[in-house]
């Protein structure tokens, strides 16, 4: 794989520092109560990556493929569990990004990492791993039995009251969600995409009575 352009090689764009600064010093308990426990969970990384275009900020997510045995047909950031020729969970994001939906990891500049998650459901410990896509390139899905389809979504859009909702799953589980491109994003991914918007500045008022099933 090849490795990522360090942070000093390109500079961000002004929108970008906000978030690096807080991200870089955030307690984990401001963004969720599930936090990992010494040597609990298998290690994993995620990929928070952020791009810009004529519409300004945005950020991938990808929707499982219904198949899947855990989480399937729920969208998700790039990434996974980590393997042992992984050399850093930095690595583990990218590696898993590349597998699912053909980035190319010379095209990410690795700003800065979230603090370990715990994703109970799976027992998996969470690093988000926060990105600029400074070299935006044509993506894909690699392989469907994985992965069944990919989405840039705006940050406007995320922001916008209308496509701010709370879930309830049936498991009594509530909290935030968006209702956007056709997908409900809910669960581990929507905090995770709640927190970020948050510490960027970008999070608008919205109504949190609305409650969907």
């Amino acid at each position: 794989m090849t490795t990522p352009r360090p942070l000093t090689d390109v500079e961000l764009p002004d929108w970008w520092h906000p978030l690096a600064e807080k991200a870089a010093s955030v307690d984990g308990r401001d963004i969720t109560r599930y936090l990992p426990t010494e040597g609990q969970g298998r290690p994993a990384g995620i990929l928070i990556l952020l791009g810009a275009d004529e519409n300004g900020p945005n950020v991938i997510l990808t929707q499982r493929a219904a198949t899947l045995r855990q989480h399937a047909g729920q969208p998700s950031f790039p990434g996974g569990v980590a393997d042992p020729e992984d050399a850093s969970i930095v690595d583990t994001a990218l590696r898993e990004a590349n597998e699912e939906i053909g980035l190319d990891p010379d095209s990410v500049t690795v700003v800065t990492t979230l603090p370990e998650l715990w994703l109970n459901v799976t027992d998996h410990r969470v690093t988000p791993v926060l990105a600029w896509w400074h070299a935006p390139h044509p993506i894909a899905v690699v392989d469907p039995a994985e992965v069944a389809s990919i989405s840039k979504l705006p940050v406007r859009d995320l922001v916008d009251p209308a496509n701010r909702v709370r879930y309830r799953h049936s498991s009594g589980y509530v909290g935030p969600a968006f209702e956007i491109d056709g997908m409900l994003v809910w669960g581990f991914t929507a905090g995770v995409l709640s927190a970020v918007l948050r510490l960027a500045g970008w999070e608008r008022p919205w109504e949190p009575g609305r409650l969907t099933t």
